[in-house]
């Protein structure tokens, strides 16, 4: 896992971002992971197990692999020539094919639970942000998070 670590002042607020203030006394510092992405946090603190963890990671995988994430309007890529790759299917295919696992693994996490697991899962929200993004209570995404990574894991029949 990469790592790009950086000093953090705490404050009741929660870690300070910019520079410190003159004056101020600092409480304590933390050393945070910008590269760890909010569900490699969970499971490195023992918040989530592997299959969660695994679950999640799938989830990820199939969302990347479908190039779901928002692109520049004009792709620069090189013209391919048609080839199969060692699943038998073309790359339109595969991405084609991870679209459906992703689109059928955000069914089975269910209404209500896609919301909190595509911002932590796939655009890597930490989960205080979305929590307060979607109008929660603090400390309620964690639960809503394993439910629905509960049924992820259900879906990818990761045991």
């Amino acid at each position: 896992m990469k790592r790009e670590l950086v000093e953090r002042e705490l404050t009741p607020e929660g870690p300070r971002r910019g520079p410190r203030r003159s004056g101020v006394r600092a409480v304590r510092t933390v050393t945070v992971n910008l590269a760890e992405s909010p569900l490699a946090w969970l499971h490195a603190r023992g918040h989530i197990d592997a299959r969660l963890f695994d679950a999640g990671e799938a989830l990820r995988g199939d969302y990347e692999r479908a190039q779901l994430a928002p692109s520049v309007t004009m792709r620069w890529d090189p013209v391919r020539v048609k080839t199969t790759g060692p699943s038998g299917l073309s790359p339109s295919e595969r991405q084609i094919a991870a679209r459906h696992r992703f689109d059928g693994a955000i069914r089975a996490a269910g209404r209500g639970l896609e919301d909190i697991l595509w911002r932590v899962v796939c655009a890597g929200e930490a989960l205080p942000e979305a929590e307060k993004g979607l109008g929660w209570p603090a400390r309620s995404g964690k639960l809503v998070l394993k439910i629905a990574l509960e049924r992820v894991a259900e879906f990818y029949r990761i045991t």
